[in-house]
C-alpha cells in the first residue's frame, strides 16, 4: 500500500510512499514540452508543461506513479481496489484512460482552480494500456502550493474531495478516511493532563504521551491518521535542505519494513522507494529501501524543450560512511 502527502515551509513538497511487494522497475522520468504524449481517445499532445516523476516506462511511455510538472503542480495516484469503477467512453467528453490520468492533468495544468476546470470536462474511462496491463484500481491527490483535492472514481460517478489534511493513502474512500480522524482529536505533541478523574493520582510517566492512541499498525487508515498528525505538526527551517530532510521523516511515520507485512506465503511487503518533489527548484528527491541516503534529479537542468523522454534508473543500493 502506499501513503501520499503535501509539504509548506517557504516552499512547496510533494511525495510519497510505494510500498509493494516488488518492483515493475520504476525510473525517474522526465517528459519535455516537446514530447508527444499519445491520448487514446483524443490524439496526442505535441506541446505541454514540462513534468518529472516515478515511472514505469512501456513502449516509450511513461506510467507515472507520482510526478509534478514545471508549474509546482503534484499528482500521484494510490491503491483504490474494491471501490474504484470507471466509465465508458462518452461522445462529447474529455475521455481519459485510468494510464493517462496524471500526464493528462500535469500536461496542462498549473493550479488546483485549473484542474477542478478540467475535471468538469472529464470522463474517466477503463481503456487498458495493453491487455497485458489492465486498468489499475487507484484513487489521486493532486495539490499545488495552496490545496490539495483527492479524485475517486467510484461507481456512482466521479468525486472529488478537498483535502486539508494533504494526505491520502488507500480504502477506504477519502471522506470516510477524514471523518476517522473524530477519534483522534484529542492528541496532541504537548504532555497531557489527568481528566480521568481527579480523585486518581494519575499522571504522565514519559515523554511523548500527548499523541498516545495514534495508530501505529500499517492499515491504510491508521496510516492516514499517522502522516496526517506528523505532517500537522511538524517544524522544519525554510530552506530547501531542511525542509526536504523533514518530509522524509513525516513520510518514514509509515515505513514499512520487510517481514512487518505478509501478502502472500514468504512475500512482503516493503517501502520500496520514498520521494520528494520541490515546487520551486524541479528537484525530485528520493530514497529507496535498501539506500535511505537522498538523492536528487533536478529536471531544470535537462533540456526541458526535447522531444524525448529523459529517463534516471533509480540506486538501490545505499553506502556506508566510515568515519575510522
Amino acid at each position: 500500500m502506499c501513503t501520499a502527502a503535501t509539504y509548506k515551509t517557504k516552499g512547496f513538497y510533494f511525495g510519497r510512499t510505494l510500498d509493494y511487494e516488488f518492483s515493475y522497475g520504476e525510473e525517474i522520468t522526465i517528459t519535455p514540452r516537446n514530447y508527444p504524449i499519445p491520448f487514446r481517445h483524443m490524439g496526442a499532445l505535441a506541446s505541454h508543461y514540462a513534468i518529472i516523476g516515478m515511472a514505469h516506462v512501456a513502449d516509450n511511455y511513461p506510467l507515472y506513479y507520482d510526478a509534478m510538472n514545471e508549474k509546482g503542480l503534484g499528482m500521484a495516484g494510490l491503491n483504490f481496489v474494491g471501490n474504484a469503477a470507471y466509465a465508458e467512453p462518452v461522445d462529447g467528453m474529455q475521455n481519459v484512460a485510468q494510464f493517462e490520468f496524471i500526464p493528462w492533468i500535469l500536461s496542462r495544468c498549473a493550479t488546483i482552480p485549473e484542474v477542478r476546470e478540467a475535471l468538469a470536462r472529464m470522463n474517466l474511462v477503463g481503456t487498458p494500456f495493453s491487455p497485458q496491463m489492465p486498468a489499475a484500481s487507484l484513487h489521486w491527490i493532486i495539490a499545488d502550493k495552496n490545496e490539495a483535492i483527492v479524485v475517486e472514481s467510484m461507481a456512482d460517478g466521479l468525486h472529488v474531495h478537498d483535502d486539508p489534511a494533504g494526505v491520502l493513502t488507500n480504502n477506504p474512500p477519502f471522506d470516510l478516511q477524514m471523518f476517522h480522524l473524530n477519534n483522534y482529536l484529542g492528541l496532541s505533541p504537548r504532555q497531557p493532563e489527568n481528566h480521568f478523574s481527579p480523585e486518581l493520582p494519575l499522571a504522565t510517566y514519559s515523554r511523548g504521551m500527548g499523541a498516545l492512541g495514534l495508530p501505529g499498525d500499517l492499515s491504510s487508515q491508521s496510516r492516514f491518521a499517522r502522516v496526517a498528525f506528523t505532517r500537522a505538526n511538524s517544524i522544519s527551517g525554510d530552506s530547501e535542505e531542511e525542509s526536504v530532510s523533514q518530509f522524509f521523516h513525516i513520510l518514514g511515520s509509515v515505513d514499512q519494513q520487510r517481514g512487518c507485512c505478509e501478502v502472500a506465503e514468504g512475500k512482503y511487503e516493503i517501502t520500496i522507494y520514498t520521494s520528494c518533489c520541490s515546487a520551486e527548484t524541479g528537484t525530485y528527491y528520493y530514497t529507496t529501501y535498501e539506500n535511505h541516503q537522498i538523492t536528487a534529479v533536478d529536471m531544470k537542468k535537462e533540456a526541458l524543450d526535447s522531444d524525448a523522454l529523459i529517463r534516471y534508473p533509480m540506486i538501490l543500493k545505499g553506502e556506508i560512511r566510515r568515519q575510522n
